[in-house]
């Protein structure tokens, strides 16, 4: 973790603020010892811990940590709402509160990629940063939970750090990049072509010769950190979850999540073919993503008619009752 962003996390948390007029003795408390295991301008317990070997002092560092982090009661939605609105009015105390139940939620989700390459303790720290700038655009009146919404900043924030990690990461960014593309792509091309795809025809999608294509591939086996399992499910890699520059912002990927759950609904509204067409063409309820051909040949129509049905039923969830639709499916 360097020097600039213990930094930061301080500056966000500035005990003058944050022992305000107001506050509880027991907040002063807490912030002093979140404070001396992060660090400030003299590394505490748990920066230390995380720039050396020793085992023990970091496992100590963490429990301290965690132990003062659990003196937090966690937050009702009531409450959320009522400190979203007094950050929104230029509250530092409840911004400071905002955070401080909130920092188990990062603990967990930086749990998920402890074998990334990070330690712990540098994946937490990380988090927290996606943390605060979550508290910062929280917009309470589109009616979900922070901690949803939360989980989105803190994720990219630790998945940002592991691509940016030299000890990880042995790659260009870019490479990386186009890998993660390829991977994508290479399903869907077999899916529609009932057969593995070539280099040059995943190239022609990517706007990549088939040459570049090879060499990309290749260079991605070389790097075996690249493929190490994330979790206790190993079903997620590094190169899964590193961020993509180019990828949307957490705003926008929560918006389309919400959106989806809001689809969901609305394909109560549909004959039992469109609805089929569109959870198969956006492999909704559980189910994979589907060619127009393998949808045309499950049903006894051509591509063109999926393509009909499934625009027809797009414009009536688009135009049917449900509220705050995103335009998930807008194409």
């Amino acid at each position: 973790m360097s020097d600039q962003k213990t930094l930061q996390i301080n500056a966000e948390l500035d005990e003058q603020e944050y022992t305000r007029a107001g506050s509880y003795e027991s907040r002063k408390k807490l912030y002093r010892q979140l404070r001396g295991l992060l660090g400030g301008k003299g590394a505490g317990p748990l920066a230390r811990a995380a720039s050396g070997n020793n085992a023990a002092a970091i496992r100590d560092s963490l429990r301290l940590y965690l132990n003062a982090i659990n003196t937090v009661d966690l937050l009702t939605a009531q409450q959320e709402v009522e400190l979203a609105k007094r950050i929104e009015a230029g509250d530092e105390d409840a911004r400071a509160h905002m955070i401080e139940a909130n920092l188990r939620l990062v603990v967990s989700i930086a749990k998920r990629y402890a074998e990334g390459g990070l330690s712990l303790t540098d994946l937490i720290q990380e988090g927290n940063i996606g943390l605060m700038q979550a508290v910062q655009k929280f917009d309470y009146r589109r009616g979900y939970k922070f901690s949803t919404y939360a989980t989105w900043w803190i994720r990219q924030a630790i998945t940002r750090a592991l691509s940016n990690d030299s000890r990880t990461i042995r790659l260009p960014v870019h490479v990386i990049e186009a890998l993660r593309n390829i991977r994508k792509i290479r399903p869907r091309l077999a899916a529609e072509l009932g057969r593995e795809p070539t280099p040059g025809e995943i190239g022609a999608e990517l706007n990549l010769t088939a040459e570049r294509v090879t060499q990309i591939v290749e260079a991605g086996r070389t790097i075996v950190s690249l493929d190490a399992a994330l979790g206790d499910d190993g079903e997620d890699t590094i190169l899964d979850q590193v961020a993509d520059d180019h990828a949307p912002s957490p705003d926008e990927e929560f918006m389309r999540a919400q959106g989806y759950s809001v689809l969901r609904s609305a394909l109560g509204e549909l004959d039992e073919r469109e609805r089929d067409v569109l959870q198969l063409r956006y492999g909704l309820n559980g189910t994979k993503t589907s060619s127009l051909d393998e949808i045309g040949r499950k049903w006894g129509v051509t591509r063109e008619r999926v393509r009909q049905i499934q625009r027809s039923a797009e414009e009536k969830i688009r135009n049917s009752s449900v509220a705050d639709y995103h335009e998930v499916i807008a194409s």
